[in-house]
C-alpha cells in the first residue's frame, strides 16, 4: 500500500557565497517525505535584499517585483509536477520533480524494458544457457502478469511485496508444458531470483526508488547431490546395446564420470581442446561456459578410448567435435532408458556424471579436496566442500553397515 507523500520546497541562498556585485544564487530546496533535493535557480538576488523568514526579496520595485513573481512560478510548476506525477502512479521523489521540471525526467519503465535491457547489454557475458534461464523467468512473469493483472506488462513502480509473493505462489501451482510435474521449489527460489536481480538493475539505474524485496526472504531446500555409486557406475560402463542412439549417450555420460566435464562445455570440445600437461602426458584444456574460468583435466585411460572410439565416427567427422553431439533434453530422455536397462534406480541425468567424477572417481580415491576443486573448475573451494560432506555420509554409512555385520 502507498503512503501519502507531501511536498514542501523552499528558496533560500548562501548569504556567505557572493560576487563583486554583493549578489548571491536562488536555490529551491524540494522535500518528499523527508527526503531533499537541491536545484539552482537561474536567478540572483542582492544579498541585503533578501527576505529568508519570507523566502522573497524585500522591497516593491520593479526588479523585487520580477524576481518575487519568478519564484511564485517556480513554486507553481513544481506543485504542478509533483501532482502531475502522482496523477501517473509515479514513485514520488524530489529528484523526480526536479528532473520533470528541467524537462529530464525519463520514461516510465517496465518488467519487458529491464529484462530487454539486461539481455541486450549484459546477454554477451551470460552463457547460453544462462541467457536462456533468464528468459524462461521472464516468460512465468509475464504469464504470471497477464493470469493476475490482465495485462502484458507492469510498470517497474508497481512491483511490491505482494507482487514477489503471489508471483511466487503462482509458480507453485503452475506446470510447464515441457515439466512432468510442478515446478519444484528450488527451481521457484532460481526464478524469484532472477526476477530479484532484474529489480536490483533497475534500483541501481534508477529507474526504481524502493526495493520490492526488502521484506523476502528465499527458502532454498537443501539437497543431497545425487551420484552413481562404484557398482552403478560399473553397470554403466559394461552396459552394451545395438541401438546407437543409447551407446552415444551412454559413452557421453561415463565420459563425463571421468572427466566431470558438464554437457554443455563437453559439447563444444574439439581436437584443439586436447593440450600436452605439465606431466607429458594429454590433458583437456578450455574454459566453462558457465563461469568463464578456465578448467585442466588429466586425461583417464576410460576418456582416452572414447576420444579414440570417435576419432573417425560419422557424428564428429564434419564438425570437428571430440565427441557426438545431441540435444540436452534428448541425452537425459535416452538416459532413462540407460538406467533402466542396467536396474539403476535414481533419476539420472548428464549432470549426475559431474557429481559421480567429484565423489565416486576422484573424492573417494583420495584425490585431495583442493584438487578436485580445480578440476571441477570452482571458483569456491566451499562449492566442492558439499561433495566431500556427501563421501563423509556414505562412508559413515558403509561403516554402520559394517559394524552390523560384526555386531
Amino acid at each position: 500500500m502507498r503512503t501519502t507523500s507531501t511536498l514542501s520546497v523552499l528558496f533560500w541562498i548562501h548569504s556567505h557565497r557572493v560576487d563583486k556585485n554583493n549578489l548571491s544564487t536562488v536555490n529551491a530546496r524540494i522535500t518528499v517525505s523527508g527526503k531533499k533535493v537541491i536545484m539552482s535557480l537561474n536567478q540572483k538576488v542582492d544579498v541585503d535584499l533578501w527576505d529568508s523568514k519570507r523566502q522573497r526579496v524585500k522591497g516593491t520595485g520593479r526588479t523585487s517585483k520580477t524576481i518575487n513573481n519568478y519564484l511564485d512560478e517556480v513554486r507553481s510548476e513544481l506543485v504542478f509536477c509533483y501532482r502531475d506525477l502522482k496523477l501517473e502512479s509515479r514513485v514520488l521523489t524530489p529528484q523526480l520533480i526536479k528532473a520533470r521540471y528541467l524537462g529530464e525526467d525519463k520514461k516510465v519503465h517496465s518488467l519487458k524494458d529491464i529484462f530487454e535491457y539486461h539481455n541486450d547489454k549484459m546477454g554477451i557475458k551470460l552463457a547460453t544457457k544462462t541467457l536462456c534461464h533468464y528468459k524462461t523467468s521472464q516468460k512465468y512473469i509475464l504469464s504470471y502478469i497477464s493470469k493476475e493483472y490482465k495485462k502484458e506488462d507492469i510498470y517497474l513502480q508497481d512491483l511490491d511485496y505482494e507482487f514477489v509473493i503471489g508471483f511466487e505462489s503462482f509458480l507453485r501451482s503452475y506446470q510447464p508444458r515441457h515439466y512432468q510435474g510442478r515446478i519444484g521449489n528450488n527451481a521457484v527460489m532460481k526464478h524469484i531470483q532472477r526476477l530479484r536481480r532484474m529489480t536490483t538493475l533497475a534500483y541501481h539505474m534508477e529507474w526504481i526508488a524502493r526495493d520490492p524485496f526488502v521484506k523476502f526472504k528465499p527458502k532454498i531446500e537443501k539437497k543431497e547431490r545425487e551420484f552413481l555409486t562404484k557398482k552403478e557406475l560399473e553397470r554403466i560402463e559394461q552396459f552394451s546395446t545395438s541401438f546407437e542412439r543409447l551407446t552415444v549417450v551412454k559413452d557421453l555420460f561415463v565420459f563425463g564420470c571421468y572427466t566431470g566435464i558438464c554437457y554443455g562445455d563437453i559439447m563444444d570440445l574439439t581436437k584443439n581442446n586436447i593440450v600436452r600437461g605439465i606431466d607429458g602426458n594429454q590433458w583437456l584444456m578450455a574454459n566453462r561456459n558457465k563461469t568463464g574460468t578456465p578448467f585442466k583435466i588429466p586425461i583417464l585411460p576410460v576418456a582416452e578410448k572414447l576420444i579414440h572410439k570417435y576419432q573417425n565416427h560419422h557424428r564428429t567427422h564434419f564438425n570437428g567435435k571430440l565427441l557426438p553431439s545431441i540435444s540436452n533434453q534428448k541425452l537425459n530422455s535416452y538416459l532413462k532408458e540407460v538406467a533402466d536397462l542396467c536396474n539403476i534406480e535414481k533419476n539420472l541425468t548428464f549432470h549426475m556424471a559431474r557429481h559421480t567424477f567429484a565423489t565416486t572417481v576422484t573424492l573417494t580415491n583420495g584425490v585431495p579436496i583442493e584438487t578436485v576443486s580445480k578440476l571441477l573448475g570452482h571458483t569456491k573451494l566451499a562449492t566442492t566442500q558439499i561433495y566431500a560432506r556427501v563421501v563423509e555420509r556414505k562412508l559413515s554409512e558403509d561403516m554402520m553397515l559394517l559394524r552390523q555385520k560384526l555386531g
